[in-house]
């Protein structure tokens, strides 16, 4: 094989970052897969999901040895969690972490070392699963966060644009380095692009830098920055007891609404479109049963 390219964020980048010589060893570390070798995994529990009895769910991706980079297993395990939580009724909450205080480093090493040899057809069947992945994930009709510790750079990312919203903690590191490599990141791009808009996307693609937390913010690919990982609890917290309180088939309902009306003309199919829909919701369980409720001044059955 050829020799390593140098991938690393270079000094510059770091500087302007303002991290500490260790903190730079560690973006070192998970700035792209390539500038580390893997260890092997712990277990072949690739993908943990923890559920509450009140209907929040935790998919973390167990990894940490290999700071929860994807390969083919990974990505099918991804796919499958999330397939699951697709028919799952009493799912109102999904959050999106990476086991070890990292949330994704992108692409696992032995993955890339054995796609350099496949023909354009393998490697097109291989990144549909991706594909298919990150679709798994926008399409789940409960609200889905990522949690981001640490880093998350190309596919991570993408896993973090594919969610409905993202949090990260202050120092969580962000890249799309794909082509440095020689690379493109097609398959995450449609949820990159939808998440921080096509102006942005262009640079953060073409330039492959290295941005903060602070910087993902702004570009619109996380919602907020908290100060530390201790407040990670406080966030799902706050968050569970927010999705306690509206109706989880709504939910559904409204995710798939707002797919559907984007980028689309504001003409008499669209309108036609919406007032079938908001008219169906209106004679529907929950919708019969929220108004109910509202009108005798008492909760609905899903906040109780």
């Amino acid at each position: 094989m050829a020799q390593k390219p140098d991938v690393t964020p270079t000094d510059a980048d770091l500087d302007a970052l303002d991290v500490t010589d260790a903190e730079a060893a560690e973006i070192n570390a998970i700035a792209h897969p390539l500038v580390a070798d893997p260890a092997p995994d712990a277990n072949d529990d690739l993908v943990q999901i923890r559920s509450t009895a009140d209907g929040v769910v935790f998919v973390t991706i167990n990894r940490p040895q290999k700071k929860n980079a994807f390969d083919a297993a990974t990505i099918a395990a991804l796919r499958e969690a999330f397939e699951t939580l697709h028919g799952a009724d009493h799912v109102r909450l999904v959050f999106l972490r990476g086991a070890g205080g990292t949330f994704c480093a992108g692409a696992d090493l032995e993955w890339m070392r054995d796609a350099v040899d496949w023909s354009e057809s393998d490697n097109r069947d291989d990144a549909m699963g991706l594909a298919k992945m990150l679709k798994a994930l926008h399409d789940v009709p409960a609200l889905t966060v990522a949690l981001v510790e640490g880093a998350a750079m190309g596919g991570g990312a993408g896993l973090v644009a594919a969610c409905d919203m993202a949090v990260a903690v202050k120092g969580a590191k962000f890249a799309f380095s794909e082509v440095r490599l020689g690379l493109i990141p097609a398959t995450i791009a449609p949820y990159v692009v939808e998440a921080v808009g096509p102006r942005a996307a262009r640079r953060l693609f073409a330039t492959a830098e290295l941005f903060d937390a602070d910087a993902a913010r702004d570009f619109g690919l996380i919602d907020r920055v908290l100060p530390s990982a201790d407040a990670l609890d406080d966030l799902i917290a706050e968050l569970s007891t927010a999705m306690r309180a509206v109706a989880p088939g709504a939910v559904g309902d409204a995710k798939r609404l707002v797919h559907h009306v984007a980028g689309h003309k504001l003409d008499s199919g669209l309108m036609d479109d919406t007032a079938r829909r908001i008219a169906r919701a209106r004679v529907s369980d929950e919708g019969q049963e929220g108004v109910r409720a509202f009108l005798d001044k008492r909760k609905p059955r899903w906040a109780e």
